[in-house]
């Protein structure tokens, strides 16, 4: 399956995020040594662990120990967000990295996230829309105050032009609806099998054509990859996903235990080199996809084995 083309992204092996500037910088720095494309980060609130509510932030610490790879946002949460400052904190980023950022957006669904932040939970899709409308225009260096006869416009504004490339996490056919109208690629979620990926696809073309929009996008999707000869380390991986399958299906979010459903193998790729490529192929037949961020942090692996895994993926991919 060799293929220079294909983007590859990577989230980190190890996923602490309290704060820990050095530990997230130094695995970005290894992800682009390694040969990655892009470094992802989601954003999470309110967890006993990995938590991540300021992505950019540490996004700003990646920055400053790297020079080529990508760093991208798996699920920027509009809804909970001033559209100015957050134009702001985008452009700033973008300016830092020299034109890196790949902005992965999403609308959140957690009602105790919306209750926090004053958000109605019902209203996140409209002010999804209108946040990023006005953080478009803000990007643009379209004028968006009038203070008498001072025109307030955003400064400063992104090195990429218009903005950084805009993906879309949704779940669920208004959320792809959304993205399609918008004229914006999907960001395929990492725990939805195969056969609802392909639902989803086909969803989101729809919403496009129906918007009238067909220019070629990406098509990006996020997976669980762990490669490896060890049968032992693949053993004990399996056995780590199966007890996060668990508590997931355990969940009090019925979003969760619902993409929880059916077996690992629905949502990881988990095998020797051969099965692995194999299985990536035939994602690729079905998806057609163009973009690939591998989840790092696999549960029942230690350090060293998921940078194994890595360095093999990269082989069988490249």
């Amino acid at each position: 399956m060799s293929d220079a083309s294909l983007h590859l992204g990577l989230t980190p092996w190890i996923g602490d995020f309290a704060g820990a500037a050095a530990e997230i910088g130094g695995q970005a720095e290894r992800a682009e040594a390694m040969g990655f494309d892009s470094f992802w980060l989601p954003e999470s609130h309110f967890q006993s662990l990995g938590s991540c509510p300021t992505p950019l932030l540490l996004l700003a610490a990646a920055a400053a120990r790297t020079s080529r790879i990508g760093l991208g946002t798996t699920s920027y949460l509009l809804p909970i967000r001033n559209a100015l400052h957050a134009a702001a904190e985008v452009a700033v980023l973008d300016r830092l990295s020299n034109g890196r950022v790949i902005l992965g957006l999403g609308r959140g669904f957690r009602p105790a996230l919306f209750a926090a932040f004053e958000v109605l939970q019902s209203e996140k899709r409209d002010r999804f829309e209108s946040t990023l409308a006005l953080m478009r225009r803000a990007w643009a260096g379209e004028p968006i105050l009038e203070n008498g006869n001072e025109r307030i416009r955003l400064e400063p504004r992104p090195v990429q032009e218009p903005h950084p490339p805009l993906w879309v996490a949704a779940f669920g056919p208004k959320g792809l609806e959304q993205a399609g109208r918008l004229g914006l690629p999907y960001l395929a979620s990492p725990i939805e099998p195969l056969t609802r990926l392909i639902d989803n696809f086909r969803l989101h073309r729809e919403a496009l054509a129906a918007a009238g929009m067909t220019p070629p996008l990406p098509v990006p999707i996020m997976r669980t990859v762990f490669v490896s000869t060890d049968t032992s380390a693949l053993r004990r991986v399996r056995e780590g996903l199966e007890q996060q399958a668990a508590e997931m299906r355990g969940s009090t979010s019925a979003v969760i235990r619902r993409r929880a459903e059916g077996t690992i193998d629905d949502w990881a790729v988990v095998g020797q080199p051969e099965q692995v490529a194999d299985t990536l192929a035939r994602y690729r037949e079905e998806l057609g996809f163009t973009h690939l961020v591998v989840r790092g942090a696999i549960a029942g692996a230690d350090h060293g084995e998921r940078l194994d895994s890595l360095e093999t993926l990269l082989s069988i991919l490249r």
